[in-house]
């Protein structure tokens, strides 16, 4: 995630820490993206056939919404908001978690409403950052939130097809390899290497385009895109380097290629099976939803909760179990995709519940633990951030997409 447009980290005082302070003013947004998670988690063990209460009957049919827009939707919003440093910017996250509510609550079109106004709010955030910053990048993620706008206006009107998800999908897609670039530079990529980017995200964006012409052709364009970027992501991607470190920075650098790897599946699924639906039509989304993207919100947790909530998130061993867990529950799952076994796609969608749900548990109880104990050994005052003395400040606190993995 790029800076505010106009700062440069380099050369000037970075921002005092205030993490209790700040984490209560984000504490409604954060508790909409801790219900649109559990309500879009419960929703997908309804979608998988399970024995559970249904709570509410359009509650299934609600899953992938509240996955990619009211749990994501809502973070990488928010994440985006506080690097802008515009109050306007938050009406982005707040509308993705407000709308997801009303809508599971009986307010579906204005619950709709909201998603895609939130979608305008971002597109509009994406383009004060391209003014300032024309770069790339900039526009790539742009493209990410103009895709979460036309997905969004599918979804009101009342499509629920691949083409509806396929620019649902993008917006994550462009928003995560736009910030891989933007890191990337750091490698001094030659004029090839991002002409290439340019072709693969065009590429991949003209699929979504065609879809509405011809959905199966389009599709296949789509997984094209998807190959050439997850292509293009494990050649040029810091992750090839930083994976041979250690602790944190390489436990990052592995959610980032397991998540390539899902890509580059992924974009093989889309070529092969095109617009069918189905068994295939659930390997499509999954291998980019929960293998892609699952995995790079796995590797970004350690930077996101310390840049968007000012508190700390200490590397820990125990953050490999639920990676782990997350790929082997997918490989379960895609293998029960490709061979119609009902038990093993129920398996493995399982084990996926439960790797995202053990996710929030290990870096929620982390950060925790952290926040008490560094406030306990300081004896500071609770409106400051863990280890910080009134007077320290954060030496170049990343926003949550710059890292260096």
């Amino acid at each position: 995630m790029e800076p505010a447009p106009g700062h440069d980290r380099r050369g000037e005082a970075p921002p005092r820490l205030d993490s209790l302070a700040g984490l209560r003013r984000k504490a409604p947004l954060l508790v909409l993206v801790a219900f649109c998670l559990l309500a879009g988690l419960w929703a997908g063990l309804l979608r998988l056939g399970l024995d559970v209460p249904e709570l509410d009957a359009s509650l299934p049919a609600d899953h992938g919404p509240l996955m990619i827009l009211g749990f994501l939707g809502t973070l990488i919003s928010l994440e985006r908001a506080v690097a802008l440093g515009q109050k306007w910017a938050f009406l982005a996250p707040l509308g993705a978690g407000l709308g997801m509510v009303v809508t599971l609550f009986g307010g579906e079109i204005p619950g709709n409403w909201l998603l895609v106004g939130a979608g305008a709010v971002l597109t509009a955030a994406a383009i004060v950052i391209f003014i300032r910053q024309p770069a790339l990048h900039s526009a790539v993620m742009g493209g990410g939130a103009v895709s979460w706008l036309v997905g969004a206006a599918l979804w009101l009107d009342g499509r629920t097809d691949l083409t509806t998800f396929a620019w649902l999908a993008g917006f994550l897609v462009l928003t995560v390899t736009g910030e891989r670039l933007e890191l990337a530079r750091f490698t001094r990529l030659e004029p090839l290497a991002r002409n290439l980017f340019l072709g693969a995200s065009a590429i991949f964006g003209l699929g979504l385009l065609l879809m509405f012409a011809d959905e199966t052709l389009g599709a296949r364009v789509v997984g094209v895109g998807l190959l050439a970027l997850a292509a293009w992501l494990g050649r040029y991607d810091l992750a090839r380097r930083t994976i041979r470190t250690s602790g944190l920075t390489r436990y990052m650098a592995a959610c980032l290629l397991a998540g390539y790897a899902w890509l580059a599946i992924a974009g093989g699924t889309w070529i092969v099976s095109g617009a069918a639906y189905g068994w295939s039509y659930d390997a499509k989304l999954h291998t980019v939803f929960l293998g892609f993207v699952m995995s790079m919100v796995f590797g970004h947790a350690a930077v996101i909760f310390p840049a968007v909530f000012r508190v700390a998130v200490p590397y820990k061993t125990a953050f490999w179990g639920h990676l782990v867990l997350l790929h082997a529950g997918l490989a379960v799952r895609i293998l029960g995709d490709a061979t119609a076994n009902r038990d093993a796609w129920q398996t493995g969608g399982v084990i996926n519940e439960i790797a995202i749900l053990l996710f929030i548990a290990v870096v929620g109880g982390t950060a925790f633990r952290a926040t008490r104990a560094r406030a306990r050994r300081q004896g500071r005052s609770p409106n400051l951030a863990p280890g910080l003395s009134a007077h320290d400040q954060l030496p170049s606190m990343p926003p949550a997409g710059d890292f260096e993995a």
